[in-house]
C-alpha cells in the first residue's frame, strides 16, 4: 500500500470539496474546496432550486488543481483556472482510485451526445410535490410503500415527471437521466452509469422485486432505457479519460471505484455501516441517518428509507434518513442579518452561550428552505416567535435559531424511534454546526443521546470508500481503523429545554394547520 493515494470528492450544494488520503495510514494529506463563497442556486420561482451541472464540473476542476498543488507542497496561489500550473504529476501518478459523494435527489438530463439539456433540479426544489402526491393517490399507499419504501414525494422521479409535462420537447430529447454524482463520474470517465443506492434515492428502485421500479416508471410514462447502467457501489465505474485528465491535472486511467449520495456517504465517513448505528450532519441541511437491518418505512414518509452503501448480496442494509432542509442555511441567514459585524461563528456562539437554555420564551421554526419532508412536504416558512421588545436583544435570536434546529432534530428523531430505531449514540463530523457548544450540548440534552465527534468529512470518506471499491482495503474495518475520534458530548440536564420544546411543538402544530 505504500505510496498509494486515494482521491475523494464531495459535490455539495455550496461547494465542491476534494481530499487526498494516504491509503497506508488513512491520513488526509490535502484538502481543498471551491468556490470560496457559497455557490449560487437558481430560483426562478418560489420553491424552485436549480444549479448548472457544468458549474459543478468547473468547481471540481479548480478544487482538484488546488488539492494536488497542496499535496505537492505548492502554494494554493499558484493554482488558477488558466495559465501555467504547478507540477503535480508526482502526486497524480500515486492516485490509485477516486470516490465521489454528491448532493442527493438532483435530476440531470443528458441527450445522446452527453450534453446537459437543462439546469439540474436539485434536492431542495419543491415544484414536483403535486406529481408525487398524484402518483401516491393513483397507485395507492400500499404499493408505493411496500415497493419503494417511501411515497413518491418530491424525489427525482417526480421531478422528471414535471419536466415531461412542462417541457415536453426537452423531455423527448433525453437519452439518460443522472444524479449529480453520476454526472461527475460521466464527465471523468465517459461512462453513463449509476447505482442501486442512487436509484433508490430517486424512487426508481423496487425493493420488493429487487429491480428498477417499472410500475412507477410506467405510470409516469418513462421508458426503462432512460436509466443509466447499474454498477455496484464499490466497484470500478469507469476510468479517467485522457480529456478529463488534461482538464483536471490527473493521470489518465485512474479508476472511479465508489460513489454515493452525501448522506449515505456521510454515514460511511463516520464508520456507520451496521444496524443501530447512526450518523448526523448539520451543514446546508440537517440530517440524521440510521442504518436498519430490517425493511422499515414511515407510512407518511416524513423520514425516508434508501439503500445504504453496503445494501445487497442477501444483506439488508437500509438507511433511514431524516432531513431538515435549512440547518446552516438558517445559521448563515441569521449571521448575515443579525451579526454581520462579528468576525465569525465562534463569536456568535459565545454570545449565544450567554443566554440561558430556553431563550426566555423566544423560539424559531427553522423551515425557510422549501418544503419539508418531515412536515409531509408542507412549506411553512421560517418563523420567529416570542419576541419582547423590552428584553429581547440579538443574543437571544442567536441562541434561539440554534435551539430551533435542535428541536427540529428532536422532532424527526422521535419519528425514527416510532419506526423502531433507538438513537443512543450519534456519530458526527467535527464540523459545521457541531462546532457550536450551544448546538451540540442542546442536541445531546434534548435527545438523551451521546455525540461522538470524528475528524473526517465527506470527501475524505469518499476517498476511503474508493479504497474499499478498488480492493486496497479488505473492507470497512480496515478502511476506517485509523478514524480519529476527537470528542464525546454526553447528555446534560434536559429540564431547561423541556418547556421550550413543548412551546416549539405548539407553534409547529399551529403552522402546519394553517
Amino acid at each position: 500500500m505504500k505510496g498509494k493515494y486515494l482521491l475523494g470528492y464531495d459535490i455539495g450544494t455550496s461547494s465542491v470539496k476534494a481530499s487526498i488520503v494516504d491509503a497506508s495510514d488513512g491520513k488526509c494529506i490535502a484538502s481543498a474546496f471551491y468556490p470560496k463563497t457559497e455557490a449560487p442556486i437558481i430560483s426562478m420561482q418560489d420553491g424552485w432550486a436549480e444549479q448548472e451541472p457544468e458549474m459543478w464540473w468547473e468547481h471540481l476542476k479548480l478544487a482538484t488543481r488546488e488539492v494536488l498543488a497542496q499535496a505537492a507542497g505548492q502554494k494554493p496561489s499558484a493554482v488558477s483556472s488558466s495559465g501555467l500550473r504547478p507540477d503535480t504529476s508526482g502526486v497524480s501518478s500515486c492516485i490509485a482510485a477516486i470516490g465521489i459523494s454528491y448532493q442527493m435527489h438532483g435530476l440531470v438530463c443528458l441527450d445522446k451526445e452527453g450534453s446537459v439539456l437543462r439546469p439540474s433540479i436539485i434536492w431542495c426544489d419543491s415544484r414536483a410535490i403535486p406529481y408525487g402526491k398524484k402518483a401516491l393517490k393513483d397507485l395507492g399507499e400500499k404499493q408505493c410503500l411496500e415497493h419503494l419504501l417511501n411515497q413518491p414525494g418530491n424525489f427525482t422521479a417526480s421531478k422528471l415527471a414535471w419536466v415531461k409535462e412542462n417541457e415536453p420537447r426537452l423531455f423527448d430529447r433525453i437519452h439518460k437521466i443522472m444524479l449529480p454524482g453520476d454526472y461527475i463520474a460521466y464527465k471523468m470517465s465517459g461512462e453513463m452509469c449509476t447505482t442501486v443506492s442512487g436509484l433508490s434515492e430517486g424512487m426508481f428502485w423496487d425493493f420488493k422485486n429487487n429491480a428498477p421500479a417499472g410500475f412507477l416508471m410506467d405510470y409516469f410514462g418513462f421508458g426503462k432505457d432512460i436509466l443509466a447502467e447499474i454498477r455496484p457501489t464499490f466497484s470500478e465505474q469507469g476510468q479517467v479519460t485522457p480529456e478529463a485528465a488534461r482538464e483536471l491535472g490527473l493521470s489518465e486511467g485512474i479508476p472511479i471505484t465508489y460513489r454515493a449520495g452525501d448522506q449515505p456517504n456521510n454515514a460511511l465517513s463516520l464508520d456507520v455501516f451496521e444496524p443501530g448505528e447512526v450518523a448526523a450532519t448539520a451543514g446546508t441541511s440537517g440530517v440524521v441517518y440510521g442504518v436498519s437491518g430490517e425493511v422499515a418505512y414511515d407510512p407518511m414518509s416524513r423520514v425516508n428509507t434508501f439503500a445504504h452503501v453496503n445494501h445487497g448480496d442477501g444483506k439488508t442494509r437500509l438507511g433511514i434518513l431524516l432531513c431538515i432542509n435549512g440547518a446552516s442555511c438558517l445559521n448563515s441567514w441569521v449571521r448575515r442579518n443579525f451579526a454581520s459585524d462579528l468576525p465569525g461563528y465562534k463569536h456568535i456562539d459565545t454570545l449565544a452561550a450567554a443566554v440561558p437554555a430556553g431563550c426566555g420564551g423566544i423560539g424559531v421554526l427553522p423551515f425557510g428552505n422549501g418544503a419539508e419532508r418531515m412536515l409531509m412536504n408542507k412549506e411553512i416558512g421560517c418563523r420567529i416567535y416570542g419576541i419582547n421588545f423590552n428584553r429581547t436583544d440579538r443574543n437571544y435570536i442567536l441562541r434561539a435559531e440554534q435551539e430551533g434546529i435542535v428541536y427540529a432534530f428532536k422532532y424527526g428523531m422521535d419519528i425514527m424511534s416510532q419506526m423502531g430505531m433507538k438513537v443512543e449514540k450519534i456519530h458526527a463530523g467535527n464540523a459545521n454546526m457541531f462546532l457550536s457548544p450551544v448546538f451540540r450540548d442542546g442536541l445531546a440534552s434534548v435527545t438523551g443521546a451521546s455525540i461522538e465527534l470524528y475528524d473526517t468529512d465527506g470527501a475524505a470518506g469518499a476517498a476511503r470508500g474508493a479504497g474499499i471499491g478498488a480492493g486496497i482495503y479488505a473492507g470497512p474495518a480496515e478502511a476506517f481503523a485509523s478514524l480519529e475520534r476527537v470528542a464525546v458530548i454526553d447528555p446534560g440536564d434536559p429540564k431547561p429545554y423541556e418547556e421550550a420544546y413543548a412551546r416549539w411543538m405548539r407553534e409547529l402544530s399551529r403552522a402546519i394547520s394553517e
